[in-house]
């Protein structure tokens, strides 16, 4: 007899022994998925939801863990998957049925597109956004794009190196950071905007917070207060038939680092993304036009950030794209001792990691280090 333990991060390991023993591509795949680990955090459920749960998990070799109005239930995701089947599932946990379903159906199918003004994005493969700042005090860059030309031509320098969006900002969210007037908001991006498009330079998302900033001309709307800036906003995108990237954060740049308290951080931003998402379908954006961001060091410390990072598959279980913000942001410099100018490796690995929980989109300043770490994450389970 032999006996070798296989990896249980990723069904790649199980696929694999499965085809080298005779299966078929796709049922070994479908096969290893269902035995993944699966764990779902069940709140607001009543008693007799509670103990149904606690007589079904004995039946079917689930784990549960309960308490008063709540269940952890773990077992694979083949095992757990009936309780989102109402033919299946017992009649006193039918409640459980729908969001049960769709967190199974967003880790079976992810998202593989994005729909932005214009057309689709593909997120087949990753996604990495440049970051394009043409402000006087942003944390790491403020300042070193002081005309149009020049953030175009750095822009330029960024897709040779291999981004795909580029995010031009006009308002640094540095903590501490106050509003700028949309006025001039508009007169820093708009024409860095209107340059690039002309150029052709691939899509082009404009970091605002501000409805009257839409119009400057981009693709996309990336809005790191997640519609809580400016009430204006969700319609005007909606109108507007942009992509639209909502970021977590509480408070505003000035008064976020009080508010970073979080009793378990992944889960409690998993929530508050979840339910801004639902303000932007009810405001008229398509489902298909959003991504979350969870939005690393906006109102997290660094230990908030290293957790949400390792538990990023919450948020990805939302069953839309994440986009991942990680760029030399301070919660690097704790781990690695290094100032914000010598933080784009770490950038590069983190953003790694992000790729392996479920990212699809990634905002640096170094597009080529992050390609790299990018390329050799991917390469473990589709080697080039």
């Amino acid at each position: 007899m032999k006996i070798t333990a296989l990896a249980a991060h990723t069904p790649e390991a199980v696929r694999a022994a499965l085809a080298a023993r005779g299966w078929e591509a796709q049922p070994a795949w479908f096969a290893a998925v269902g035995i993944q680990p699966f764990v779902v955090l069940i709140e607001a459920i009543s008693e007799a939801e509670r103990e149904a749960l606690v007589h079904w998990g004995t039946k079917s070799g689930a784990d549960v863990l309960t308490g008063d109005g709540w269940a952890l239930v773990a077992g694979t995701a083949s095992r757990v998957a009936p309780l989102a089947r109402y033919d299946r599932a017992p009649a006193e946990l039918a409640r459980l049925a729908p969001a049960l379903g769709r967190v199974l159906a967003a880790r079976a199918e992810p998202p593989r597109s994005w729909a932005i003004r214009g057309g689709e994005l593909s997120l087949e493969k990753p996604v990495i956004m440049g970051v394009v700042n043409v402000t006087p005090d942003s944390f790491s860059d403020g300042g070193r794009l002081p005309s149009a030309d020049a953030a175009i031509e750095h822009a330029s320098r960024l897709i040779a190196d291999g981004c795909r969006l580029l995010d031009v900002g006009g308002e640094s969210t540095r903590p501490g950071a106050t509003p700028v007037p949309a006025d001039e908001e508009i007169a820093r991006v708009v024409p860095v905007i209107s340059g690039l498009v002309k150029r052709g330079f691939g899509a082009v998302s404009v970091d605002t917070r501000k409805a009257a900033v839409v119009d400057a001309g981009a693709a996309i709307v990336n809005d790191v207060s997640g519609l809580h800036f400016d009430p204006a906003l969700a319609a005007v995108v909606a109108r507007a038939e942009v992509g639209l990237i909502l970021m977590h954060m509480r408070g505003t740049p000035d008064t976020m680092d009080d508010l970073a308290k979080y009793a378990h951080v992944a889960p409690e931003v998993a929530a508050e993304l979840a339910t801004t998402a639902d303000k932007a379908e009810r405001a008229g954006i398509a489902r298909e036009r959003i991504v979350l961001d969870p939005g690393f060091g906006f109102a997290k410390t660094a230990a908030q950030n290293f957790r949400l990072l390792d538990e990023l598959a919450t948020i990805v279980a939302l069953g839309y794209p994440v986009a991942v913000g990680l760029s030399r942001k301070r919660f690097l410099g704790a781990a690695t001792g290094r100032p914000v100018e010598e933080r784009d490796r770490a950038t590069a690995v983190a953003c790694a990691l992000a790729a392996e929980r479920g990212a699809r989109l990634f905002r640096v300043h170094d597009v080529a280090l992050t390609r790299e770490a990018l390329a050799l994450a991917g390469a473990t389970t589709n080697p080039p």
